[in-house]
């Protein structure tokens, strides 16, 4: 391979919007010298398209970014944490100071998020969704750390889509406000849970107040959730109420532990790395399903895989600049690192109650967590601070984060939805690839399609075509390209006359013709 000096490294890796992922670097590789294979006449999955192309930057997301406010968000972390005690637990508590508990907590979200509707005009429908959680029954019982009926109060706002037919389409952004200590039945103990997960529903919050301030295609829905240190009763419970009312909730974005812990003589913890995790297969499908993805080797190309891909490319977009490249005024880099597991080892998150019920679903957490700051007494032993305190949380690093949540849902609000039922033919042994598939169910205006792919080795998409350079029409709903199917991962993603594109859709394989 030629060698390559630093300037043109460096060129490379602007052009391109950073390094994502081991991909990234080959992309920048090919874009500046071409691979090996391309000196010798080049690869199918080459020369079919071009490599992945950062989406164009719209204006009004630009213009939203930049009011995020990390003063705003410190306030108001720092009002959550003056409640003491945000034990999901605290609700069945008498013996508490006044306004010392998460119900009084969950009246403040509300009345913030009220402000913010008062401020757009009344734009946002508030809601509460208020509920009694009772202990299990049977085997489970023994473990629960619900014992007795709790009061659960999810408080969420809704930016109506401004299109009558693409707000349907829903995009929502979550985190929880509920806290604990070492002990998580302790009620009564200081649990000023700053980073875990303050700093989520800091995001939320950030994200209702500067987005209502403009108006998308579709729907966003911003939610504060409780219940999470007891077994994420909360967002289960919501997910299951999108279920059931039939929500079209296209994406859903959790933020937890997204603080940037910053610990004293810590120089491991990185400020310009999020980690975006994403269920692959659901445990719950149907075994003959998860035989036949496992088959195909599409265990790594679940709804909520494409959703964290998504995040990836909104990243390239609007964050994603070498240090030196960054000018005044724009955005720092933030590096979205795409992890494929669920959740880390031995924790869970409210994203796995909305990929449980179908929905896709991702996770942020900072890069590297300090675990004396969280589910923690706040005391001092040996010279060491234990404790979730207001003083680890990093309120710009959190106000990235913010951002590149709100980057996201509007992109996503303001591309034409996800495509329908698509599929790969595979009728027939050849080396051609043909793609079939139909409109997203709640787009308006012009749409156009982009297929993308990347090698079965790669984690990301590497490359892309518009769809009509294959034959795609309206009426024929397919596309054929030179490439075979047996040596790449494909994806149809909708986009608008601007540019900006859904997350992408993996065909399934359509159905065999019967045997003669």
């Amino acid at each position: 391979m030629t060698m390559l000096d630093k300037s043109t490294v460096a060129m490379a890796q602007t052009k391109i919007g950073g390094w994502h992922v081991v991909t990234g670097i080959m992309l920048a590789l090919v874009a500046v010298t071409g691979s090996t294979q391309t000196a010798r006449g080049g690869l199918d999955f080459e020369r079919a398209g071009k490599p992945l192309a950062v989406e164009p930057m719209d204006k009004q997301i630009d213009a939203a970014l930049k009011q995020v406010s990390a003063e705003t968000i410190r306030a108001n972390i720092e009002k959550l944490v003056s409640f003491q005690n945000r034990s999901t637990l605290s609700s069945t508590e008498t013996d508490l100071p006044p306004g010392m508990d998460i119900i009084a907590a969950s009246k403040w979200i509300e009345a913030q998020f009220g402000a913010y509707s008062e401020a757009c005009g009344d734009c946002l429908e508030m809601k509460v969704d208020d509920f009694i959680e009772q202990p299990p029954t049977g085997p489970a019982a023994a473990r629960a750390r619900i014992v007795k009926p709790t009061r659960i109060r999810n408080i969420y706002a809704i930016l109506r889509g401004s299109d009558p037919v693409a707000a349907k389409r829903m995009y929502l952004v979550t985190g929880h406000y509920d806290t604990r200590v070492t002990d998580v039945m302790n009620t009564h103990k200081f649990a000023p849970g700053a980073n875990d997960d303050s700093s989520g529903s800091a995001v939320s919050m950030e994200a209702a107040r500067v987005l209502s301030k403009y108006k998308f295609p579709a729907t966003l829905v911003f939610v504060c959730v409780a219940g999470e240190e007891e077994g994420l009763n909360g967002s289960r419970h919501l997910a299951q109420l999108a279920k059931k009312e039939g929500w079209q909730l296209e994406g859903v974005l959790n933020n937890d532990i997204v603080g940037g812990d910053t610990t004293p003589g810590d120089t491991l913890q990185s400020k310009t790395r999020v980690r975006v995790f994403s269920q692959g297969i659901l445990p719950s499908a149907p075994a003959a399903e998860i035989a036949a993805l496992l088959a195909l080797g599409l265990d790594n190309d679940s709804a909520s895989r494409e959703l964290a891909r998504e995040v990836l490319d909104v990243d390239r977009t609007y964050f994603a600049k070498s240090a030196a490249a960054v000018k005044p005024g724009q955005m720092k880099p933030l590096l979205s690192v795409m992890e494929l597991r669920l959740d880390r080892y031995l924790r869970g998150g409210d994203h796995s109650s909305f990929s449980n019920e179908g929905f896709a679903a991702v996770r942020f957490t900072e890069w590297r967590e300090n675990f004396n700051h969280q589910h923690q007494d706040v005391r001092t032993e040996n010279g060491i601070e234990y404790g979730d305190l207001l003083k680890f949380d990093d309120f710009n690093y959190i106000a990235q984060v913010a951002r590149l949540n709100m980057a996201t849902l509007a992109t996503l609000a303001d591309a034409p939805g996800i495509p329908q039922n698509v599929h790969i033919v595979t009728t027939n042994l050849d080396n051609n690839s043909t793609l079939k598939w139909e409109p997203p169910t709640a787009a308006s205006g012009a749409v156009h399609y982009e297929i993308v792919w990347r090698e079965m080795a790669a984690t990301d998409w590497q490359y892309s075509t518009d769809a009509a350079k294959y034959g795609y029409t309206a009426a024929s709903g397919s596309a054929t390209l030179p490439v075979s199917k047996d040596n790449v991962f494909f994806g149809v993603r909708a986009c608008n006359a601007a540019g900006q594109c859904s997350q992408a859709v993996v065909p399934g394989p359509e159905q065999r013709r019967p045997a003669r």
